[in-house]
């Protein structure tokens, strides 16, 4: 690109979901991050990720509040950016495949309650899996982002890239991202890909990355001078480790060049100070640990991510096994080829985890076998790069017939069900959402809720002595 032909690079800030998701376990709460969203709306970000991933069921799980909830008043405080959210594709926010009705109701109520840009993507990578909640999403006039997950591998050639980069195009997403959960995507194989990519559509392209491996910044310098056309970054407490590269960093980086985003670090530095605190909190009480901050090399040989590792390990601690770590990170990419060499991301990296663990603490391979991985076998997750390993595939599942159909079409339509199944504790229509999505977890919440209705009266609360009237 000619070095004078103006290009600024746009932005999205991920410090209200994947940053805290990723260093403090998603546990901000709604009522630490309102007080700075109406400077965050002055920065002029291309978009602000906000919502999905993991906040949905850590809201309801550990925070005790609704998602929904959430949602509405972040839309209220943001007058001028747009706001974005993660969505597994038919897996939406939870962990199994649901029917295409609950995916069209789920694309249309995140749209309504504010969402504009939706990224959607699937562990396998498998497009029959994201066509229901990109067409959703088109007919709610929302953005339709689709993510791919990027992985390495024999298989993943650049021309696999280019052409499922132009098959999303077809299929009638606003947009595509590359989605490098583990930060396995190289400076120089940057340029390479985007410069393909951006060759073969026409769609804007953008790139998602962790600074786990250390590599980052760098390749986001090299994405930018390829023409990539969005960043995501996080806020600088909240950077680096396990979660992006910084925000302040990067639009200082550009700065002065044809690629300046323009965006004023006084404000920034403004918005850096107020979640500063918030960080040193989650580092005293030991919620943010130290170890996710450093570069952790292994994310390059082992291709695992940082959320994976920490998995393995404490899965390994409850096993008094932890001597074995190195052996299971060796298991790891051999359970991946075994199971057709899938990219790892939520709910992939945990099934093949979780084997590679039992594989390593039972002295034999596949003696133990888990539901999911009999599932990834049995085609229910979908289609993978490659064939599965078919003597690991016989031991594990036998005779039983892999379907090749995409999974959803075996799924009935269950929102009715489910809305019949709830509707005693349903006081909005978001409810039966939240509970098709965690049934226990939700009902736990619903019953909070209710207590605190008989609990509170606010009008006759005494503010002064602290003290609230049953």
């Amino acid at each position: 690109m000619a070095q004078n032909k103006k290009k600024p690079i746009k932005i999205t800030e991920t410090i209200l979901r994947d940053a805290h998701q990723s260093l403090i376990a998603t546990r901000m709460t709604t009522e630490q991050m309102l007080p700075i969203v109406d400077k965050m709306d002055k920065v002029g970000y291309h978009s602000v990720e906000c919502w999905g991933g993991a906040t949905f069921d850590a809201s309801l799980r550990f925070l005790k509040e609704d998602p929904w909830e959430r949602l509405r008043k972040f839309r209220d405080g943001f007058k001028n950016t747009k706001l974005q959210m993660l969505f597994r594709g038919q897996n939406i926010l939870g962990y199994r495949p649901y029917a295409d009705d609950v995916v069209e109701y789920f694309v249309q109520k995140s749209i309504a309650n504010g969402i504009d840009i939706i990224r959607i993507f699937d562990c396998m990578n498998d497009l029959r899996n994201l066509k229901t909640a990109v067409t959703a999403a088109n007919k709610e006039k929302g953005h339709a982002q689709v993510a791919l997950s990027y992985t390495l591998g024999d298989a993943y050639t650049m021309d696999y890239w280019v052409d499922i980069a132009k098959k999303i195009e077809d299929m009638g997403a606003n947009s595509i991202c590359f989605k490098d959960m583990a930060g396995l995507l190289l400076p120089y194989t940057a340029t390479e890909l985007i410069s393909a990519i951006k060759k073969a559509v026409k769609i804007p392209v953008q790139l998602h990355t962790h600074y786990t491996s250390g590599v980052a910044s760098m390749t986001y310098l090299k994405a930018v001078e390829a023409g990539v056309d969005v960043i995501d970054t996080a806020m600088s407490p909240f950077a680096l480790g396990t979660s992006q590269p910084a925000t302040e960093v990067m639009v200082e980086t550009f700065k002065g060049t044809p690629y300046d985003s323009g965006l004023d670090q006084n404000l920034l530095a403004e918005i850096a100070d107020y979640f500063r605190p918030i960080r040193d909190e989650a580092l005293e009480s030991g919620l943010l640990n130290p170890k996710n901050m450093g570069v952790n090399i292994k994310t390059l040989l082992y291709q695992v991510p940082g959320g994976m590792l920490s998995n393995l390990t404490s899965q390994l601690k409850e096993q008094h096994a932890e001597d074995k770590y190195y052996d299971v990170l060796e298991e790891v990419p051999r359970v991946r080829a075994d199971l057709g060499e899938c990219p790892l991301v939520t709910p992939s990296s945990q099934i093949v985890g979780t084997q590679a663990v039992f594989n390593v603490i039972m002295g034999e391979r596949y003696k133990m076998v888990t539901k999911e991985t009999k599932d990834v076998l049995s085609g229910k997750y979908g289609a993978t790069i490659k064939p599965f390993n078919p003597e690991v595939q016989k031991r594990c599942i036998g005779d039983v017939k892999p379907i090749t159909c995409r999974p959803a079409d075996l799924i009935k339509p269950e929102l009715k069900t489910i809305e019949a199944e709830m509707s005693q504790w349903k006081e909005q229509d978001e409810d039966v959402l939240s509970y098709a999505l965690f049934p226990q977890v939700a009902t736990e919440f619903f019953k909070y809720r209710e207590a605190q209705k008989t609990k509170v009266d606010p009008a006759a609360a005494d503010t002064k002595n602290g003290a609230y009237p049953v």
